[in-house]
């Protein structure tokens, strides 16, 4: 099983080929491909390289098929005894990625 872990706008991903995900917004045009170069963790069966912070001779390939937004989430702040009350929603811009190919150099 090969699988890599990577960084993405902050967050880390346990990234297998042939599997989409949903990324923070990712500003380019659909059907383009994207290449992801913050690889920190390769197991390409059973053969592991960890990456100080990243390895280098790794890159994954991925096609951005969508841009999407998430579920709404209500962000709700009260404060007691003051009759302050704020309702919110936010929709969080997503682009979903589908992985193409991780290759190891």
């Amino acid at each position: 099983m090969k699988y890599a872990i990577v960084e993405i706008s902050g967050r880390q991903f346990w990234i297998e080929t042939g599997q989409y995900y949903d990324l923070n917004r990712i500003p380019t045009d659909l059907g383009k491909k994207i290449i992801l170069n913050r690889v920190l963790l390769v197991n390409n069966n059973g053969e592991l390289f960890i990456g100080q912070p990243y390895v280098k001779s790794v890159v994954v390939q991925g096609k951005i098929l969508e841009h999407l937004r998430g579920r709404k989430s209500i962000v709700y702040k009260m404060r007691p005894k003051k009759k302050m009350r704020k309702k919110q929603g936010h929709r969080q811009e997503l682009t979903r990625v589908l992985i193409e190919d991780i290759n190891i150099n």
